[in-house]
């Protein structure tokens, strides 16, 4: 179940609100000065760390490890759903007798890129290389438990949005083809969730009304920061820094701006690393000194950022990390003014887990909805990432067709737990829902727009989840 999206907003004003926003700040605050709210912190990144970094190792272990791990879970909402059927092993089916199979799932995709694809001359394949979605109306699922595979077929079977790597329980039969008819199919659905801490848990359904603290406090979400591109506008990113280091606006942006208690930037810092290959050793002064541009302007503005307010920075898709998930921190040598800042900063993983005043927040940089949304014909960024909390994974395309460490002991990526906030950076637009689970759970999900591309800056109510998008352009302003 889900809600439309929720946006809480101050009411809107005539436009005397770009003179506010335009007034230095010295001139509008004849009143006590304001100090930023705190709150607390705790860090649970690690189970992302990489102890020790082996890439000799098959990566069936890890598929063996999230059925393993995600078994039980399916089994009992299947058990749950269908009380009156058995479940079997695929290789204990009976022909024509109705069952439960538990498994993961595999996608047979024609288009999907291949390595040897491009070896091939044949110009049908050379035609699909450049595509952004590889579905088809011939795609096959296949289900595949410790012994045994079987293909799935029937009208009930959501083929086009689904991905590899999901585990799922199916309902049906066999038929004398060999193939499953599904019946039913369900999933883990959403984990247990810490316990919200008051006034949160006030605002589940019928609590009755709704108890917040004064002022508010916010988390403010960002991504895509895309520094360092020559043709890029840097007006946008310099008004959200003003903004925030509360620089900027007149008493009433800077009474919400003081409500922020934390930033984090989800992936996307850079607007590309490939420039810092061409700073090594042996690059003469002038070379080194436009390589690492970027990334000097980078860490002017958020060392301006984590003197005003505490910062989490984690790596994307095109920052100076490890390309494979879990991305690890961005390296403290590449933002030495920022670091200075103390504790200020956080230089944290992608995924990266943390609670503040006991709200878990857990949010990826986007490369597995990208991964997703290239695979199922899913559109609407915030439905991938309610499937995810449903499937009980946050990467279930890794380690098919996205990058992952191969570990063999844990699958980091399954949903243990069900987080308050759940968010994905660098996305192409804003977006958000309420998703609600059948033990009560409620968890906002938030699709983060890469600032580069649409200047916004979302805050996270900690007291109702509520979600404040800040556009920094006339264009957005006005609406």
């Amino acid at each position: 179940m889900t809600v439309p999206m929720e946006v809480e907003g101050p009411a809107s004003k005539p436009s005397s609100k770009y003179d506010d926003l335009l007034t230095p700040a010295s001139t509008l605050a004849r009143t006590e000065p304001l100090t930023r709210a705190t709150a607390s912190y705790t860090l649970h990144d690690d189970r992302f760390q990489l102890q020790q970094r082996v890439y000799d190792r098959q990566f069936a272990q890890l598929y063996f490890y999230r059925l393993l791990k995600l078994r039980p879970a399916v089994s009992a909402s299947a058990k749950r759903r269908w009380p009156s059927c058995t479940e079997v092993r695929v290789i204990d089916a009976v022909e024509d007798v109705d069952c439960v199979l538990v498994g993961t799932l595999y996608k047979e995709m024609k288009l999907k890129p291949s390595i040897l694809d491009e070896y091939v001359k044949d110009k049908t394949t050379q035609q699909h290389l450049g595509r952004t979605r590889f579905t088809s109306p011939d795609d096959k699922l296949v289900l595949e438990d410790e012994g045994a595979r079987i293909v799935l077929t029937g009208p009930v079977v959501p083929t086009a949005s689904l991905v590899t790597g999901v585990v799922a329980s199916v309902r049906g039969r066999i038929l004398p083809s060999g193939e499953f008819c599904v019946s039913e199919i369900c999933y883990a659905e959403l984990g247990a969730q810490p316990v919200a801490p008051p006034p949160l848990s006030l605002h589940s359904p019928g609590s009755g009304p709704q108890v917040t603290r004064a002022p508010a406090r916010y988390i403010a979400l960002t991504s895509g920061l895309g520094i360092g591109d020559a043709g890029a506008d840097p007006l946008p990113l310099q008004l959200m820094v003003d903004y925030l280091t509360g620089a900027l606006g007149g008493r009433e942006e800077q009474t919400l701006a003081s409500g922020v208690v934390r930033m984090v930037i989800a992936g996307g810092l850079l607007a590309s690393s490939a420039a810092l290959a061409r700073a090594g050793t042996y690059a003469d002064a002038r070379t080194r000194e436009g390589a690492l541009a970027g990334l000097r302007d980078a860490d002017a503005a958020l060392s301006q950022l984590a003197a005003a307010l505490p910062l989490d920075v984690m790596p994307g898709e095109a920052d100076p990390a490890n390309a494979s998930l879990p991305q690890q921190a961005l390296h403290r040598a590449l933002l030495p003014w920022a670091a200075a800042a103390g504790e200020g900063l956080v230089r944290a993983s992608n995924p990266h887990e943390f609670d503040v005043e006991g709200v878990r927040f857990l949010g990826l940089s986007g490369q597995n909805v990208d991964d997703v949304v290239r695979y199922a014909e899913l559109d609407d960024r915030t439905e991938v990432l309610e499937w995810m909390l449903r499937w009980r994974h946050m990467a279930p395309t890794s380690p098919d067709t996205l990058a992952a460490y191969p570990f063999h002991d844990r699958d980091p990526f399954v949903l243990d737990t069900c987080p308050h906030v759940f968010f994905a950076g660098n996305q192409p637009e804003f977006g958000t829902r309420m998703v609600t689970g059948e033990a009560g759970q409620r968890v906002r999900v938030v699709s983060v727009p890469a600032f580069s591309a649409s200047p916004c800056l979302v805050l996270v109510n900690l007291d109702t989840l509520a979600c404040h998008p800040i556009y920094f352009n006339a264009e957005s302003m006005d609406t």
